[in-house]
């Protein structure tokens, strides 16, 4: 066994992508799934938010043994299109056991923000 079947990624919030004065970096949010069974993860994503109902049971798949990831403004994946700087939370469930990441990159202040952690397995 390696990783989990169902996780949380509780303090999502999708930065502005770049600040006023700078074109050089972009912010983000990026969501990493890492697969190392031998059948590919089929995946459910449930989006909560504070003032609206959630989006549920949005299809994702990561094949076998492979590392698969989206940014947060990938409508693409997502069906919807997260707004910027509002809270949001995912809940991210797994045919298999999985292994999730959540890293983000604030560049709306001088000395730009970094978070990178693992989401809550259960």
């Amino acid at each position: 066994m390696a990783g989990k079947k169902t996780w949380f990624i509780v303090d999502g919030y999708r930065p502005a992508p770049n600040a006023p004065e700078d074109d050089v970096y972009s912010g983000h949010e990026s969501i990493m799934i890492l697969n190392v069974n031998d059948v590919d993860a089929n995946l459910l994503i449930d989006i909560y938010f504070e003032d609206k109902e959630p989006v549920e049971n949005v299809p994702f798949t990561v094949p076998a043994k492979r590392i698969r990831s989206f940014r947060s403004s990938d409508v693409e994946v997502l069906t919807v299109e997260l707004p910027i700087n509002e809270q949001y939370s995912l809940r991210i469930k797994s045919d298999v056991d999985v292994v999730v990441q959540y890293g983000r990159l604030d560049v709306t202040q001088p000395n730009m923000a970094f978070l990178a952690t693992l989401g809550f397995g259960v």
